[in-house]
């Protein structure tokens, strides 16, 4: 039987997709939720279970914030299996969720054609066909996000550091581990030598007697390379990746981990092209290392899942993907944010996403980890953060400290957004040792802690801790063309291509948007470098401008892939692509 649907919802934010399995998993979609906040998740879980049921989990444990994740996970996992217990128990009927369950499929999966014969029937056949849909009904899986590089080493009460396994991500690794979940982990943003083979220590990623794998692991990749590097490292400890899901650098929400002016038509052909090799390669590795840990052998038959997400705005683009790529998936973000049915946005951002503009969705400087990151201008964080400059108080409070990694003018790592840090900058441009433009680079670090949280609470009527009540939002650039709220069935329709949502029509071909983006980041790129660069500068905008060449040659012998419907497409894919060429030649 194939994956009950072929997309998933990514993990947006520390909190837009927090609880999203609790709305979206009983209907067979698989989600991500953001592991990275304990605090957060610790909020949520007494949110849901309410006074009589929560048991809060102290800070002061070393062990807190696996226990906290783990916690978390496992009301999640417990949650959703009574809720298929409770929908396997319905009546069949017009408006109950059993047949949203199967409404929601597309019309080519087989349980899609069986529950159409079950409505066509009646009598015996009828109560027959019924009991074979409750059987066949499965969750989504509850997957779990660790972005690497926010790996943030602790002390004891002592000030003292605390051993490796203390840090944020592999205890974020522990207490998703250690819990009940059924789901996989990805890993983001790059490889962590002591995440990986930390994760040596946890009996659900290995295969079991029958080669299957309880936690399986998730690579997100930008490309072939880093896909196959990371694979045969993780190999090499008997650790199987179990899917590879490439996301546009630059065409995607939240961070924008840019590659050097490769695109995603490319890269996916790559991936096509060496799926095998692919495959084969981290294969005999892994089997290797499985045997010499005299460990149960992955079966012959395993292959990865390749998947694609960032920038896809219509089913028309989502088979493309499928078919020309031969894609086992694809990955939905930034337009459920505009679905209650499936994430956590609050109401007054709702109304900012409603009424914002194209321009108003930007590449900003806001990330305290010093990664481009998708911003809306329009956004109470940032009127926040305007507003406590204006003070003459610029920074946030750092209570978190998720993404303190700093040590210019300390010890222990402080966060880039903080009050701490900025003032210790306004002193430098006082002294005249930084110049007002490097100083305002600063000013614009956002505290993302606190801000891609906070809609999680609120939507739900809570109050931040501290009354920290600011949003910060982290769309695509997709998004800007999506205006409305949706249903989850009309989202999940547009999907599959059963309606189509009216969208902006200047909205360009999913990679057009994400190869203009690529044009501007080059532009950007060239009026920001400093003169003393001058050699290494040119090296790279060469480079970068050789592989964009190369990818608009690529699409421009794209020839009919680009739409199956509509020839207009074509048309104006034909005339963007060399209008893009001549804009690359004068760059």
């Amino acid at each position: 039987m194939p994956q009950i649907h072929n997309f998933h919802i990514p993990v947006m934010g520390l909190g837009f997709t927090v609880d999203t399995p609790l709305k979206v998993a009983r209907f067979g979609i698989s989600s991500v939720v953001s592991i990275m906040d304990d605090q957060l998740l610790e909020d949520m879980r007494c949110h849901y279970l309410h006074d009589t049921q929560f048991e809060p989990i102290s800070q002061k444990d070393h062990d807190s914030r696996a226990k906290r994740i783990k916690a978390y996970l496992n009301f999640l996992q417990s949650t959703v299996d009574q809720q298929i217990v409770g929908l396997k128990s319905q009546n069949f009927g017009e408006g109950q969720e059993i047949d949203k369950y199967f409404d929601l499929l597309p019309t080519d999966h087989p349980l899609s054609s069986l529950y159409l014969n079950m409505k066509l029937a009646t009598g015996d056949e009828r109560l027959n066909l019924q009991q074979v849909l409750r059987e066949a009904i499965e969750p989504g899986s509850i997957d779990v996000n660790i972005m690497t590089k926010v790996d943030k080493l602790n002390y004891d009460k002592e000030g003292k550091v605390l051993p490796r396994e203390y840090s944020d991500a592999l205890l974020a690794l522990k207490g998703f581990a250690e819990s009940n979940v059924r789901g996989g982990v990805v890993f983001s943003a790059g490889m962590n030598p002591a995440l990986y083979g930390y994760a040596e220590q946890f009996e659900d990623f290995f295969p079991d007697e029958n080669g299957h794998i309880k936690k399986p692991i998730i690579l997100k990749v930008s490309d072939y390379r880093s896909a196959l590097v990371q694979g045969k490292f993780l190999a090499k400890k008997g650790l199987w990746v179990d899917e590879y899901r490439i996301e546009s650098g630059l065409n995607c929400g939240g961070h924008a981990f840019a590659t050097d002016g490769f695109l995603a038509g490319p890269i996916l052909d790559q991936f096509k092209s060496n799926r095998e090799n692919l495959r084969n390669e981290v294969f005999t590795i892994c089997q290797t290392a499985l045997d010499k840990k005299n460990r149960p052998l992955l079966t012959s038959s395993v292959k990865p899942r390749i998947t694609y997400q960032g920038g896809i705005g219509n089913s028309d683009e989502n088979r493309m993907l499928l078919e020309k790529y031969e894609l086992d998936g694809t990955g939905w973000g930034s337009p459920f944010l505009l679905v209650p049915e499936a994430t956590s946005v609050d109401e007054g951002t709702f109304e900012k996403l409603l009424k914002a503009k194209k321009s108003d969705f930007y590449l900003s400087r806001a990330s305290p980890l010093g990664v481009p990151f998708n911003n809306l201008r329009t956004s109470t964080a940032e009127a926040q953060r305007k507003e406590r400059i204006a003070k003459g108080r610029p920074g946030s409070p750092c209570y978190k400290k998720l993404l303190s990694s700093n040590v210019e003018f300390t010890d222990k790592p402080i966060c880039t957004a903080s009050r701490q840090y900025q003032n210790l900058k306004i002193k430098q441009r006082d002294a005249g040792e930084i110049s007002n433009a490097e100083l305002n680079e600063v000013l614009e670090k956002d505290c993302l802690c606190e801000g891609l949280g906070a809609p999680a609470l609120l939507s739900v009527g809570e109050t931040p801790r501290r009354n920290l009540n600011a949003v910060t939002i982290c769309p695509g650039p997709n998004l800007a063309y999506f205006k409305g709220i949706f249903s989850l069935k009309e989202m999940v329709d547009h999907i599959y291509g059963k309606v189509s949502l009216s969208l902006d029509p200047e909205r360009p071909h999913v990679f057009v948007k994400e190869l203009q983006l690529y044009i501007k980041h080059l532009k950007a790129d060239i009026e920001n470098a400093m003169p003393e660069n001058g050699k290494k500068v040119e090296v790279y905008i060469n480079k970068f401008k050789k592989n964009l060449s190369e990818g608009i040659a690529y699409y421009q012998e794209f020839k009919d892939s680009w739409s199956k419907e509509n020839s207009l497409v074509l048309e104006r894919v034909k005339a963007q692509l060399a209008e893009m060429k001549l804009n690359l030649q004068l760059a």
